[in-house]
């Protein structure tokens, strides 16, 4: 996302990033050497894709003057190494467990996981809602850019464009485990993991099984 950026507006990011309690545009306009009316300009282009909001105001012996901070959504614009951390822990689960280890305790950590999101979501998971159509939305809100549809049969699918374990799961397979563990426990369907980027498929395909596990 910075790279997007012009460079005042990543200049203006870090000095958010390095003053957590935030900054009233006429500091920002003192440290970035640029005018007051630059700076309004910037913020409101950076509010406007939320990557800061206004916080709370700060008392300056006269007109109390509006903070300006970072959101999470800003933050994580910043580089956060969680590709290289998930590859230490899941090179030390296959050197403690194995992959066939590893795989069962990704499964267990995705069915945990699947039903904890079941829960949270249950007013949504009603008879007149395709939970298919639910969990895609979930799925493309973290990152899979995944959408609900039907195969040829009728049966229910997901497709995801982008998989979020890429690399890790190039390397280790036995990642993707984790997806269907999850999916399962949030449909209570089975799922066929019909094509994997991973495995140089154009999307990942899961298809549902029309029917509940228990039937």
């Amino acid at each position: 996302m910075l790279e997007m950026l012009g460079s005042r507006q990543k200049d203006l990011l870090v000095l958010l990033l390095k003053n957590k309690a935030g900054l009233t545009a006429d500091e920002i306009s003192e440290q970035l050497g640029i005018s007051r009316n630059a700076v309004r300009q910037h913020l409101a282009a950076l509010e406007n894709d939320r990557l800061l909001k206004r916080g709370e105001t700060c008392a300056t012996g006269g007109r109390p003057k509006q903070l300006y901070v970072l959101t999470e959504k800003g933050h994580e614009c910043f580089p956060r190494h969680y590709s290289w951390f998930a590859e230490l822990l899941v090179t030390s689960l296959v050197e403690r467990a194995g992959a066939t280890g590893m795989s069962t305790q990704l499964a267990e950590l995705g069915r945990k996981i699947g039903a904890q999101l079941a829960s949270q979501h249950a007013h949504e998971l009603v008879p007149s809602v395709d939970s298919t159509e639910v969990l895609a939305g979930l799925m493309d809100n973290l990152g899979y850019v995944a959408r609900a549809g039907r195969d040829a049969d009728g049966a229910p699918l997901i497709e995801a464009d982008n998989c979020v374990f890429h690399a890790l799961a190039i390397k280790h397979p036995e990642v993707c485990e984790f997806d269907l563990a999850l999916m399962s426990a949030f449909t209570g369907r089975q799922i066929d993991h019909q094509e994997c980027m991973a495995k140089h498929g154009n999307v990942c395909r899961f298809r549902l099984d029309p029917r509940k596990a228990s039937e």
